[in-house]
């Protein structure tokens, strides 16, 4: 269940070049409205107010379209559906609470979107869930260190603790490792947006432009998950440069990969830093340090990672 929908969700990602356009893009500096607004209109897109539209949008629906008895019969819980129905209000709660934010410094709230999410039944809209909160907590987190104002920083703070419990719920019921990796994965605006953009159909032209660009797809080309040790395999649409990177971003830890290609694929082995649900890209450079976008050349791609058993020293106090 867990390989079929992340390979669409893959092939999905792999049009993020050709559906980014449709939210427009300003290249230009950031300020603390761009990052309300990135976080209403898409969360796993443009700032954290375009990402609670979102998952606003994709909670409801399947709250909607699939009753408690589905998901039942998907070997799901009535505690779970109790919680999906949680998750539904915090998302509304966070729309608002964003909408008003905005409307309260003078600026103009984004409007939602239309979207097109390629669940079929409750098991695959969890897995798809696991992964939008995945990408959401990474856009909240990344985000963070642009954010001036302590006020909206602790907003940002707050409605990013809240998106890691959905996440390790989500998680939990699709039988991954909730707390995969001791530290969360931040994700700078780019990426994120790359990795929403295809499941956004339209957006109102009224919507304001971001300072935002969407990278040329890096695809998985294998079932997931995967561990460390493993050579896994991606592709591109696009011309690769005779010395190029596979860089993970997991956690606090970006770890470059001398990669092997062969017949258009690209292989590479995954690192022990990678667990849980990890960032690809294709890198110009050997990053050492904090991954920029000048060095991005294709990506991110998600790889769920299978972290390896805990271990800990139960003498330490």
């Amino acid at each position: 269940m867990k390989q079929t929908l992340y390979s669409v969700a893959a092939a999905l990602l792999t049009s993020s070049a050709i559906a980014a356009p449709i939210i427009t893009e300003r290249q230009a500096a950031v300020t603390d409205a761009d990052i309300l607004q990135y976080a209403l209109t898409v969360r796993p897109s443009a700032p954290p107010a375009r990402l609670e539209h979102l998952e606003n949008v994709f909670y409801k629906g399947g709250i909607s379209k699939m009753p408690e008895s589905e998901f039942l019969a998907a070997g799901f819980t009535s505690a779970y559906y109790s919680n999906l129905k949680y998750i539904a209000h915090d998302e509304e709660s966070h729309v608002e609470l964003l909408t008003s934010a905005l409307t309260a410094a003078g600026a103009k709230p984004v409007a939602a979107c239309e979207y097109d999410f390629p669940y079929t039944d409750p098991k695959t809209f969890v897995s798809l869930a696991s992964i939008l909160e995945g990408v959401g907590t990474s856009a909240y987190l990344g985000a963070a260190g642009l954010i001036s104002s302590k006020a909206y920083l602790g907003v940002a703070g707050s409605i990013l603790v809240t998106e890691a419990l959905h996440t390790s719920l989500q998680r939990f019921n699709i039988a991954e490792i909730g707390p995969a990796n001791p530290y969360g994965t931040g994700l700078g605006l780019n990426p994120v947006y790359s990795l929403a953009a295809p499941f956004i159909t339209s957006c109102p032209s009224t919507n304001i432009a971001l300072p935002v660009k969407a990278f040329p797809a890096l695809t998985a080309k294998q079932g997931e998950p995967t561990s460390e040790g493993i050579t896994f395999a991606f592709g591109v649409d696009g011309t690769l440069p005779s010395t190029y990177f596979v860089t993970f971003v997991s956690g606090l830890d970006t770890t470059s990969v001398v990669p092997t290609e062969a017949g258009g694929i690209i292989t590479a082995v995954v690192p022990t830093t990678a667990m849980g649900q990890a960032y690809a890209f294709i890198t110009s450079t050997n990053v050492t340090t904090t991954l920029t976008d000048p060095v991005v050349l294709f990506g991110p791609a998600i790889v769920e990672v299978t972290p390896p058993s805990p271990t800990f020293d139960i003498s330490e106090q």
